[in-house]
């Protein structure tokens, strides 16, 4: 990750991270979509893998995979599918697939509509959290490829992401879930993974509810309005990154 970007942070930014490094958390959780960087990255992905041939380069099956899912797609937008076996099977419908080819095809696509995206503030927030020596995790209900290939740009481990993944078979995707973390799910998730207390906790929609009400400090940032109307209720800090389309006062 590029050195600190403090000479460009505002002054209400400043004042937000030192909100935060005041309380000089040990363990830190984030939300990816949203949070760490502006837009949806699973669901474009999403989008994206059925107009590219990065990952199913046979134009028939690929036409005929992009039909079927687009529909199951637009049935969850209309409610008939719940979210968790959504951002599932977005998952395991790469079965088959080397695990090589879809990570390969997730740098591609996150670092060249992605990066751009992504907020300043929140990587330097990153940056200045493991310099103090705190555990950062984050977790998202997106294909763990994605947030693999977007942690590149954070100086975050693959050991400290924790998103939605399927079982390998040398090498292979199979359809075996082994979580998704979505709404309750993201806890649980950094429960089995570390079973510590969360310090602080970062996220912009009502599915990371659970995980910002574990935290002893949550945060929100760049809520939708369900989720600020919530945090205002609890309390909660309220940021808006440079760029977005409001800003909470601290």
């Amino acid at each position: 990750m590029e050195g600190s970007l403090t000479k460009e942070l505002t002054p209400v930014t400043q004042a937000f991270l030192g909100s935060i490094l005041r309380l000089h958390p040990r363990v830190a959780a984030f939300d990816c979509d949203g949070t760490l960087w502006a837009g949806d990255a699973g669901e474009r992905f999403f989008d994206w893998e059925f107009r590219e041939d990065a990952i199913f380069t046979d134009p028939e099956q690929r036409e005929a995979l992009s039909r079927f899912w687009r529909k199951r797609y637009a049935a969850y937008k209309r409610g008939e599918v719940d979210e968790t076996t959504m951002c599932g099977e977005m998952v395991t419908l790469h079965k088959g697939i080397a695990e090589r080819t879809l990570l390969n095809a997730a740098i591609r696509f996150f670092d060249e509509f992605f990066v751009p995206q992504l907020f300043p503030e929140m990587r330097e927030l990153i940056r200045r959290l493991q310099q103090n020596g705190c555990d950062v995790w984050v977790v998202s209900s997106s294909n763990e490829w994605v947030i693999r290939a977007g942690m590149r740009h954070f100086a975050i481990p693959e050991n400290r992401v924790l998103a939605a993944s399927v079982k390998l078979d040398k090498g292979i995707a199979t359809d075996q879930l082994t979580r998704v973390p979505s709404g309750s799910g993201k806890p649980e998730a950094l429960r089995d993974a570390i079973g510590k207390q969360i310090d602080v906790a970062f996220g912009n929609s009502r599915w990371d509810v659970e995980l910002l009400e574990v935290a002893r400090h949550a945060f929100a940032v760049n809520p939708n309005p369900d989720l600020e109307s919530h945090a205002h209720k609890q309390g909660w800090q309220i940021y808006f990154p440079d760029g977005t389309p409001r800003r909470a006062s601290l």
